[in-house]
């Protein structure tokens, strides 16, 4: 029986080009999840290796769907292989079991590239959120309280106004209030 297995990284991506593509193939079954790769808890993956029997075929679209990195996804197909497992991977057309020497290479060496490009993102995003940081952008959530109600919270503080009331009038919480008066 071939097993598919789909991911996204986000709730917002979409898996239809996954799941067509998976099921064009023949996949009887597909467990699928919306979660970064970097998780270590991928329930949808969990349940598709507890499904799978001897003599079955676990396919993923891409290999960097499956695994964190090249130790992880080698990890996952060594043990699939164990037992009596196989494994394809459809964009790079690879077929692993334990009687293909070939396979297993042609599964490393890509292995290997999905980690490099996987790393050169990473890379890549922190070089973006450096350059807007360099030009004044932080990112992150945007103030709540605006310059006139902080200076207002300061102002009823020094007038002894209890910070519960300061809280009220400004519909936040205590801690907020308090977090303001720190900056």
């Amino acid at each position: 029986m071939k097993v598919g297995y789909a991911r996204v990284s986000t709730v917002v991506q979409n898996l239809d080009l996954q799941l067509d593509s998976l099921r064009e193939h023949g996949c009887e079954e597909i467990f699928t999840d919306k979660a970064s790769g970097a998780k270590d808890k991928r329930q949808g993956l969990e349940d598709a290796l507890r499904f799978v029997r001897p003599g079955d075929t676990l396919v993923v679209w891409r290999l960097d769907r499956l695994g964190r990195n090249m130790q992880h996804l080698i990890k996952i197909v060594n043990n699939l292989n164990e037992k009596g497992i196989s494994f394809h991977s459809l964009q790079e057309n690879i077929t692993m079991d334990k009687a293909s020497a070939t396979g297993q290479l042609m599964f490393h060496l890509f292995a290997a590239f999905a980690e490099f490009e996987r790393n050169l993102i990473q890379e890549r995003s922190a070089a973006g959120r450096a350059a807007a940081r360099a030009r004044g952008r932080l990112g992150g959530r945007p103030e709540k309280l605006s310059k006139k109600e902080v200076e207002m919270i300061r102002d009823l503080t020094t007038t002894g106004t209890p910070i519960k009331d300061i809280a009220e009038i400004l519909e936040i919480s205590r801690t907020t209030v308090y977090r303001y008066l720190e900056k």
